[in-house]
């Protein structure tokens, strides 16, 4: 809801319109997991109906939680049990609300991590489907001091040593952190706090603070969910290839630079096996491919191997790399598990690529014979 629109006013408050208005929003979201085009198994509309859930944890963190930008600090927006729009099952993210009339100070230490990269943006799910990037630093450019500590300085106007712009539109930050191991890297510690005189404290919550927190919440849920139905839709004349996104959308809601993705849909039976060839890996930072649920949600990658990165999937003999998307082991090393699934979105990375290798995708019959 844009905010012009949003409830003011401590009466629609205390009465409770603010909280039926929305229960109302929330409502409305649900015509998305109804879609004509989505799966109706039983499996596919329970999903949907917690991604629901899950949307509105992390709209109610980031709109009504950590929503002061005079008090900044980090949440997760996408995490092991909340997930948008192909989240990265190798990412750590993390995210803080911030103004444009502010300054702001990241401290903190770099870690091993091997991707690490800083955005700032302005729009949002909840108002005009856009996150569109203001400012951006890239790990590579961070100086730090022998010990991994770091400051970075967020204001309008440079600022000496690491300096990430804002303007005055900006109102998040986000941080990725990207693993090859998590098991055996260490992730980078952080905090933010606004730059300046320090404000003693935050003002006891109010009736505005509170409507708009729950407006935009809900604005959040029915609007991401919409984003990414229409975005699962649009793969729909795509099943089972995956051809390269449109780079220029996937920026405009907050994709990472550095990244060329690939997004589109598969649909595997049981009796089936997608073959997912990589014919080369390019020189690059980091890549993995994933398989996500219908409503663009990455798969409990917690209890099932439902991605492969370059340190984890086994080469071929040639340099490339084969993928199998199956319901059971084909006795191939780079499985990937529907985990129940039938239909789904998947989503390639490309991070740092100097060329952009596009993959060969091929529906056979299931079998645990060697591939050819």
């Amino acid at each position: 809801m844009p905010p012009e629109q949003e409830p003011k006013g401590i009466d629609a408050v205390v009465s409770g319109r603010t909280w039926d208005e929305f229960c109302d929003s929330l409502k409305r979201a649900g015509r998305q997991v109804l879609r004509d085009e989505a799966p109706a198994t039983e499996l596919d509309r329970a999903e949907g109906w917690r991604y629901l859930t899950r949307l509105l944890r992390i709209g109610l963190e980031m709109h009504l939680e950590f929503a002061d930008p005079d008090f900044p600090g980090f949440f997760a927006p996408s995490h092991e049990t909340g997930k948008i729009g192909a989240d990265n099952p190798d990412n750590l993210y993390l995210m803080a609300r911030i103004a444009g009339r502010n300054a702001y100070v990241i401290r903190g230490r770099r870690g091993t991590v091997p991707y690490l990269s800083f955005g700032t943006q302005k729009g949002g799910y909840e108002t005009d489907g856009r996150m569109e990037q203001t400012g951006f630093l890239d790990a590579r450019d961070l100086r730090c001091e022998p010990d991994g500590s770091f400051e970075i300085h967020l204001s309008q106007h440079p600022q000496p040593g690491n300096w990430l712009r804002i303007e005055d539109a900006s109102n998040a930050v986000i941080v990725r952190q990207t693993f090859l191991d998590r098991r055996s890297e260490t992730a980078a510690q952080m905090s933010i706090a606004r730059a300046g005189d320090a404000l003693l404290r935050p003002q006891p919550l109010d009736a505005e603070r509170l409507a708009r927190g729950l407006t935009r919440a809900a604005g959040f849920v029915e609007g991401t969910a919409t984003l990414f139905a229409n975005w699962a839709q649009s793969y729909l004349p795509n099943v089972n290839a995956l051809p390269a996104a449109d780079q220029a959308l996937c920026q405009r809601v907050g994709g990472d630079p550095n990244i060329h993705y690939y997004h589109s849909a598969w649909d595997v039976q049981p009796d089936q096996m997608l073959v997912i060839r990589l014919p080369r890996i390019p020189d690059c930072r980091f890549w993995n491919l994933q398989i996500n649920n219908w409503w663009m949600e990455s798969l409990d990658y917690r209890h099932h191997r439902i991605h492969h990165n370059q340190h984890s999937a086994t080469p071929d003999g040639d340099g490339g790399v084969t993928l199998v998307l199956a319901h059971r082991d084909p006795g191939h090393g780079n499985w990937l598990e529907t985990a129940g699934h039938t239909r789904g979105t998947m989503c390639l990375r490309w991070v740092g690529a100097q060329e952009h290798v596009d993959p060969v995708l091929d529906l056979r019959a299931f079998t645990t014979e060697p591939l050819r």
